[in-house]
């Protein structure tokens, strides 16, 4: 993909002056709050240098192996006799998206740009914000927590801002955490009573908490009635009425 600004040319046929590696990867997703790496390929260099370039600003990031910011989460890397100059950038924020140029100090100067793009860990609730379930079924709530730059040390669940006791006396209340790129935590609270009705927290230790409203009623709630396995009201009324509509249908033949 050839890319054009106002301080740039594009970057030339590859032949023996020196050029980029355009087979390198130009797309990079960073988290928040962990190293990221841009990396380009340079071939052929010669006497000539290699510089980063932020595109919003026009800002010198590094020459060489030397870096030109007073943001010190910027950092040039190069080991000698190899291809490859890379821009390491620490803690990196959401506000550091964007498009890096990779230069090559020929006249004019020659770039290749790579976009990079930081996303925050992000926590959810399945079926929020408010969960609906019969007195005496399992309320089952899943968080998954997505983009965080490790999986959580810790989930804390809590009912009404009181972190939830898993040996109380009322029993009956499990978790089950999956770690992975994904992790995800299921609270499963058997034999719900209306007491157990409240706001329910996912807060994981690296991660925005997320929450959802549990209403357990006596009967069904028309027209928003869920139920901790994620039927509904409707998946089980719907056979009732076609028998109706059948029978309807034989008297009035």
């Amino acid at each position: 993909r050839n890319f054009r600004t106002d301080f740039l040319e594009e970057w030339p046929t590859p032949g023996t002056g020196p050029h980029f590696d355009t087979s390198m990867q130009s797309n990079f997703t960073g988290l928040v709050g962990k190293t990221v790496h841009l990396v380009c390929k340079v071939k052929n260099l010669g006497n000539r240098t290699v510089s980063w370039v932020r595109h919003r600003d026009i800002h010198l990031l590094t020459v060489g192996r030397y870096t030109y910011t007073s943001d010190q989460r910027f950092e040039a890397q190069h080991f000698p006799h190899t291809e490859e100059w890379t821009l390491r950038i620490r803690y990196p924020q959401r506000k550091d998206s964007g498009i890096y140029e990779c230069q090559i100090s020929t006249t004019p100067p020659i770039g290749h740009p790579v976009y990079l793009t930081i996303v925050e860990p992000i926590t959810i609730i399945i079926g929020a914000p408010d969960l609906f379930v019969n007195k005496g079924s399992t309320i089952n709530l899943t968080c998954v927590v997505k983009y965080a730059p490790e999986p959580p040390p810790m989930m804390i669940w809590s009912h009404n801002t009181e972190v939830i006791n898993f040996d109380s006396p009322r029993g009956g209340i499990s978790l089950v955490t999956e770690k992975g790129p994904e992790t995800t935590s299921r609270l499963m609270i058997q034999k719900a009573v209306p007491s157990d009705s409240g706001i329910y927290t996912c807060e994981p230790s690296n991660a925005n908490p997320s929450s959802i409203k549990v209403h357990v009623v006596n009967e069904e709630h028309p027209a928003a009635m869920h139920h901790g396995d994620g039927s509904s009201s409707y998946a089980r009324a719907w056979p009732i009425c076609f028998i109706i509509l059948i029978i309807l249908n034989v008297i009035f033949i």
